[in-house]
């Protein structure tokens, strides 16, 4: 009987808010081997590491053609503990609606895709990550989507029971995350196929990733796709109105 009174259309929206961090910075070894790696190196006479209570000092003796030079193309910090600096950009579309008003009685299918690009000069690359604000994502007051349970492994196919309502989202894109690969030939997780619409899983409250590069990509960057899909069963009962998910992409240096 419930459903019978449920004649309102259901609409959702997914906010996302997007972060830059540079935390964590890695780069390339000027010298390694099986136990030690150099990220830098220096040529000099004199100087090294001293320490007291209070204070820690790292000093050099002896550098020749040290500072700052640039070009139209380049940037050069030359001396030792020069500032390593990277570049590193994030951009996307910050709100979307889902394309498709459920109604109460026949349920369906609604989506909804934002598309974020990373630009880094970074010569170890970038991670990308999504995760929600709230569980379940998908939320209107005390009422909410479930979100999708892929069971640890992402499914291929986005499957919605007759009784169910779920939220989930899949990944596309040139450095897409292992897990969301391998769609296209069965089983996701396994192999290089990136098949759209492939390899679905549900938001978390813990970043997922869903992108990754071990190297630079300035200055045409690289771009990723998240879609986002909401499914309801016939005979699924939900309470009408807006729904919202906040979800948060970052774009990290590795």
């Amino acid at each position: 009987m419930n459903q019978l009174h449920f004649v309102s259309v259901l609409q959702s929206f997914v906010l996302t808010t997007l972060i830059l961090s540079v935390v964590s910075v890695g780069f390339a070894q000027v010298r390694s081997s099986t136990n030690y790696q150099i990220e830098s190196d220096s040529v000099n006479v004199g100087g090294g590491y001293s320490s007291s209570t209070n204070y820690q000092q790292e000093s050099t003796v002896g550098e020749v053609a040290t500072g700052q030079s640039t070009s139209t193309s380049y940037s050069l910090r030359a001396g030792y503990q020069q500032m390593q600096e990277i570049f590193l950009s994030l951009a996307g579309v910050a709100d979307l609606t889902m394309d498709t008003a459920l109604g109460g009685l026949t349920g369906g299918t609604s989506n909804a895709s934002g598309t974020y690009t990373v630009v880094t000069d970074n010569p170890a690359g970038y991670q990308l990550t999504i995760e929600a604000q709230n569980a379940p994502a998908m939320q209107k007051g005390p009422d909410s989507i479930a979100d999708y349970d892929d069971g640890g492994a992402a499914d291929v196919a986005f499957t919605v029971g007759a009784t169910d309502a779920l939220f989930g989202y899949t990944v596309d894109g040139v450095n897409t995350s292992q897990y969301f690969l391998g769609g296209g030939a069965g089983t996701c997780g396994i192999g290089s196929g990136d098949g759209s619409f492939n390899c679905w899983t549900g938001l978390d409250t813990t970043p997922h990733t869903i992108a990754q590069s071990s190297s630079a990509n300035q200055p045409d960057g690289a771009t990723t796709t998240v879609h986002f899909r909401m499914g309801i069963g016939g005979n699924a009962f939900v309470v009408a109105g807006e729904y919202v998910a906040t979800t948060t992409i970052t774009a990290l240096p590795l």
